[in-house]
């Protein structure tokens, strides 16, 4: 049996060590050549990557890759994780599959339900407008994908795993609704985050799938090898404005930022969870240099060595919060890192 791993991705990455996993670069039509194997040669959608995502490289690998039995879709930093903590080799995912279907993420549970949690972050309108043309277009379906729009859980990231004729079967079913909604569907108004909508709908159609075929699902753990790149640029021009004392730049760059972007503050992308910090390091920096107070920024001018200074601090005013009072270590740390009453005060305001 012939099992191939494709890593989505869009950026230089190091690909793991092991020839299952092939590296496809997405949108190859719309960027620089990474050295990777490309989705925009043959029968191929690489120029809609901006609205399609990972898409563009499963329509690709339905259309133009045949010489396989199991065929799967990974990221650029996430993959299937075994009980060991290591990535998923070949024996182990044909091990997974003789008495499965499809192999996708860990079930995660929102919320509310999944319309609901959709509706919160995108345009509900886009997922209804599938919704309708799955009606039309497969009627058979229309339960399940009601079914699925009112319970909480989903899968995320279209991680998948399965034959390759279930995999042409699925693409079949899944383009065909989206090449009908983009006679309809208009992003003229969307950010070029929320572009990505076909990417962010197939989401929830693979659930609404697999629940209409009565597929037998594998669950997998989803590692994740490293931070969104997105994020880790993001992070990089925070730490340059906070270098150079550009506090009140760093600011509205942050919320700027967020406001194209916010899925780089997600669990998944910002996975050292340190853009909370950032946001308050940068409020507190921008406050003390306004009052003339040398107090963080005394300790260094480097934000990571900030993040541990203000987490140490945050940690010590806890206790303080609940107990009423500090130890002997606990004011020399205060006193000895410049910790002011600007920057006391900012924590205990954001104590939980």
């Amino acid at each position: 049996m012939k099992t191939q791993i494709f890593v989505m991705t869009h950026k230089k990455f190091n690909p793991p060590n092991n020839p299952i996993y092939i590296p496809l670069q997405v949108g190859a039509a719309l960027n620089l050549d990474l050295g990777y194997m490309r989705d925009d040669v043959g029968d191929s959608i690489s120029a809609l990557n901006p609205y399609y995502g990972e898409l563009t490289g499963m329509y690709w690998l339905w259309k133009n890759y045949h010489d396989v039995d199991l065929i799967g879709i990974c990221h650029y930093r996430r993959f299937f994780f075994n009980e060991r903590g290591t990535l998923m080799t070949q024996e182990e995912y044909e091990t997974a599959l003789q008495d499965a279907d499809v192999m996708v993420s860990n079930c995660i549970h929102a919320p509310t339900s999944y319309l609901e949690y959709f509706g919160n972050s995108h345009n509900v309108k886009d997922m209804l407008l599938a919704g309708d043309i799955i009606k039309i277009l497969f009627p058979e379906d229309t339960q399940s994908f009601e079914e699925v729009m009112h319970q909480d859980k989903y899968y995320f990231g279209n991680l998948c795993v399965m034959r390759k004729s279930l995999f042409d079967a699925y693409c079949d079913w899944l383009f065909t609704i989206f090449f009908e909604m983009e006679k309809y569907i208009d992003v003229s108004s969307y950010d070029d985050y929320h572009k990505r909508i076909f990417g962010f709908l197939s989401e929830e159609l693979l659930m609404v799938y697999i629940t209409s075929k009565k597929l037998k699902i594998k669950e997998g753990h989803v590692g994740i090898t490293a931070e969104k790149a997105e994020t880790v640029e993001f992070k990089l021009a925070m730490v340059q404005l906070v270098r150079t004392g550009q506090f009140t730049e760093a600011r509205k760059l942050f919320y700027d930022f967020l406001k194209l972007r916010p899925d780089v503050q997600l669990e998944l992308s910002d996975i050292k969870n340190e853009i909370p910090d950032i946001e308050l390091i940068l409020f507190i920096l921008e406050k003390e240099k306004e009052e003339g107070i040398n107090g963080m920024y005394k300790v260094s001018h480097e934000l990571p060595e900030l993040i541990i200074h203000f987490r140490k601090t945050k940690t010590i005013l806890t206790n303080y919060k609940k107990e009423g009072s500090l130890n002997h270590l606990a004011k020399q740390y205060l006193t000895c890192n410049y910790v002011s009453d600007v920057m006391k005060n900012i924590i205990l305001l954001n104590i939980d």
